[in-house]
């Protein structure tokens, strides 16, 4: 059975863009997974490789930015268990401890400037959700009357400056 452009074009974009896979696309589109496969070779061999195209988007600007906070979450889940690693181990002597985390501040600080490059508003979303939770924390303490009532607004605010900065 053939199928007209537009379904070949949007299938295409669902495996491109939405970063589906091809039996996903496929199967979001109504067509045969084999025939996926066939439009993406066909494609690859004019010259429109789905693969090359679909790492293209992954880096545009919004791409980058999902990039930089994946990257950022696994470095900082090493950086968190290596510094744990090296609190509790007694055979470390102390000197080795200190190269090591002077070698894990230098890397913290390359990975921070690599990411603000790459999402400059991941930096400002951090800032953001800190001072929300400053303000949380302070009401908190300061005014624990308001605590309840700041709860009920803040809920929905973060999830306002989620969208904003996130």
């Amino acid at each position: 059975m053939a199928h007209a452009q537009e379904i070949k074009t949007a299938v295409r974009g669902s495996y491109i863009y939405e970063r589906l896979s091809l039996e996903q696309a496929a199967a979001k589109h109504d067509v045969a997974v084999a025939t996926v496969r066939r439009w993406k070779s066909l494609a690859a061999a004019i010259g429109d490789d789905w693969d090359k195209a679909r790492g293209a988007a992954a880096l545009s600007t919004s791409g980058a930015g999902m990039i930089a906070q994946i990257v950022l979450a696994d470095y900082l889940t090493v950086h968190q268990v290596t510094m744990e690693q090296l609190k509790e181990s007694a055979d470390i002597p102390a000197l080795d401890k200190a190269e090591a985390i002077s070698r894990l501040s230098d890397a913290f600080h390359k990975t921070m400037a690599a990411v603000a490059k790459a999402a400059p508003d991941l930096g400002r979303y951090a800032v953001a959700t800190e001072l929300l939770q400053l303000l949380a924390v302070f009401v908190r303490e300061k005014f624990p009357q308001h605590a309840e009532a700041l709860a009920e607004v803040l809920e929905p605010f973060a999830g306002h400056v989620a969208e904003r900065y996130g």
